[in-house]
């Protein structure tokens, strides 16, 4: 559950907060729902009132919610700020003991989750959760693989859930069962150890070849038919530079950068762009158009208030193909 402040305050000011629900895999599955493909989430929530309203704000966008369990304590939440100019947004987690954070294994039946699936997605703040969640991950990626299912993974290393070295373990042991891995410069820093050479996000440095060869290194270190990531270059916290690159074994593919000002909200961003990409492969398009509708889609998903990216595929062909006026539409 996301709790915010409004207009940009900060939580130890404001006396009421914006509620939502949230999470990485949510986010990309709300929005392949508006893109018309059909989606499922497995997840585990408490058999309460709250409980039941994450339940029901995935079901308003068109997402299954038959394979979510009930049970356990209390349902994770997390505080953001939204930042603004210089002041960076913050987040400030409050999950232990959550419904999602002490599941197992036990309470998911993966052969009716996978059944009719073409793909998995699952991004790195799940197993960071501790043992039990990896113990459950694992048997759903090694159903995924059995079936023949595409298994995507947003590496979303969030320090304040795990360390590097607990990072690099368990993604490196379940890297035999992803195709698709998502993840920014620092992302393969952190967890694999592969830097992309001359990179300093805080001063807006991202160069492309650097980040190609980590992509080339990542596929042929740990088999990975496609590594993408977001280039994204913070001018502040209201102004960012977006861009988004794929690379697989046709090449690297890389979109064009959109100047993104004044920002509403950038948490759920990267789902979005993750979102945006299996929509693409999903459907076997091309490389470039792939990238260029992922990063336009992520694009939009920075004017809306909250994580979801509530865009529709007209609405971002239309900003891929160059109509960025923000004219009234009628």
């Amino acid at each position: 559950m996301r709790l915010e402040p409004p207009a940009s305050q900060r939580v130890v000011q404001s006396s009421e907060f914006r509620v939502g629900f949230t999470g990485a895999e949510a986010n990309a599955a709300v929005l392949l729902a508006n893109l018309g493909v059909p989606t499922r989430v497995a997840s585990k929530v408490p058999a309460s009132p709250v409980g039941q309203a994450c339940v029901n704000f995935l079901r308003r966008y068109g997402v299954d919610t038959s394979t979510i369990v009930r049970g356990g304590e209390r349902l994770g939440i997390f505080f953001v700020e939204t930042g603004a100019a210089q002041r960076a947004s913050t987040v400030i987690y409050d999950r232990a003991h959550s419904s999602f954070a002490t599941s197992a294994a036990e309470d998911y039946d993966w052969a009716t989750i996978l059944d009719g699936a073409r793909w998995l997605h699952f991004s790195g703040t799940a197993p960071a959760l501790g043992e039990s969640v990896r113990g459950a991950l694992r048997e759903g990626l090694q159903t995924a693989r059995e079936r023949g299912i595409t298994v995507s993974c947003d590496l979303n290393y969030r320090a304040r859930m795990w360390s590097p070295a607990q990072a690099h373990d368990e993604m490196t042991r379940l890297a035999p069962l992803i195709d698709v891995l998502f993840g920014n410069e620092e992302d393969a820093a952190t967890v694999f150890g592969i830097r992309a050479e001359g990179s300093d996000v805080t001063k807006g440095e991202l160069p492309v070849e650097s980040y190609q060869k980590v992509a080339e290194r990542l596929m042929d270190t740990f088999g990975f038919g496609v590594v993408a990531t977001s280039l994204r270059s913070s001018v502040s916290a209201s102004h960012n530079r977006w861009a988004g690159m794929m690379s697989s074994r046709d090449g690297h593919f890389v979109s064009r950068t959109y100047d993104i000002t004044p920002i509403v909200d950038r948490v759920g961003g990267g789902d979005s762009f993750a979102g945006g990409l299996i929509f693409g492969l999903m459907r076997d398009d091309a490389p470039q158009d792939c990238v260029e509708f992922a990063a336009a889609a992520s694009c939009l998903k920075h004017s809306i208030p909250g994580d979801l990216d509530l865009v529709s595929e007209d609405e971002v062909r239309a900003l891929v193909g160059g109509d960025g006026s923000g004219r009234v539409r009628r």
